[in-house]
């Protein structure tokens, strides 16, 4: 789906605050409610726009140690691969997870309530998955910048 600038708008007002009425963010925009209605709807169906949630601060929760877990697997293979992903998709703790190129085969950035807990996260389900031949942590030890707004523009080559 090709954006036009009325569509870029949406998404970086929506990302900003995705709360917004219809009515608000027509006004916004500059253009009728049912005409904003059938854009967002358009974004939504397409794929662009995936979801609406609640940004949740770990460490208010409880959830106060955060990891980056490089993961390498044994094989290499399709399925293997495919395998990992299904299986990582059932562990709560694991927030995201990329399939990356270089020395290893994934980076999980995962939250737990303590060191016991990760050291039980690792030795009771990671390690515990099939394939996984070696994990490699990274503890955070202060959050600088953490940001989920993409920068949208226009590509005016296509």
């Amino acid at each position: 789906m090709k954006l036009d600038q009325t569509d870029i708008k949406i998404l970086n007002i929506l990302q900003t605050d995705a709360h917004i009425t219809n009515l608000n963010l027509s006004k916004e925009v500059g253009i009728s409610p049912p005409t904003m209605l059938e854009r967002v709807r358009r974004l939504e169906s397409s794929g662009i726009i995936k979801k609406y949630i609640a940004l949740i601060d770990a460490e208010k929760v409880g959830q106060n140690i955060t990891a980056f877990v490089q993961v390498s697997l044994a094989v290499h293979q399709m399925n293997s691969v495919d395998e990992f992903r299904r299986s990582i998709d059932n562990l709560d703790e694991v927030l995201e997870c990329y399939h990356i190129s270089g020395e290893d085969d994934f980076l999980l950035k995962v939250t737990v309530r303590s060191i016991k807990e990760y050291e039980r996260f690792v030795l009771e389900k990671l390690s515990m998955l099939k394939g996984v031949s070696k994990v490699k942590t990274n503890f955070c030890l202060s959050v600088f910048k953490h940001e989920t707004k993409l920068t949208i523009e226009r590509d005016d080559n296509e």
